[in-house]
């Protein structure tokens, strides 16, 4: 699957998000590793790729490396996936998890 998105799309940097399987971080072709995922109860996915999505790409502008950013998304996600129905995540509820 990653080769082929590679090959068509040729993106340097690719999260591709595996459900309850975690995360895969692709870096030039190269598959670099699978981040678990953060998740401890499931109520509702709803809005999570959006999650990981927003959250990566605030990683990156924030000047996180990829693996930091997707860390960070994942924590995010994790969040999310813990609410019923279409949720939001506030810093609070990251910091909390981090300090």
């Amino acid at each position: 699957m990653v080769s082929k998105i590679f090959e068509r799309f040729a993106p340097k940097l690719l999260a591709v998000t595996l459900g309850s399987e975690g995360m895969l971080l692709a870096e030039n072709g190269v598959i670099n590793k699978v981040i678990p995922t953060f998740a401890k109860e499931v109520f509702d996915v709803s809005g999570a790729g959006d999650t990981v999505i927003a959250a990566l790409t605030l990683g990156l502008i924030g000047e996180q490396n990829f693996a930091e950013a997707a860390e960070f998304a994942n924590l995010a996600a994790g969040v999310v996936v813990g609410k019923v129905g279409t949720a939001t995540v506030l810093p609070e509820e990251i910091l909390g998890l981090v300090n």
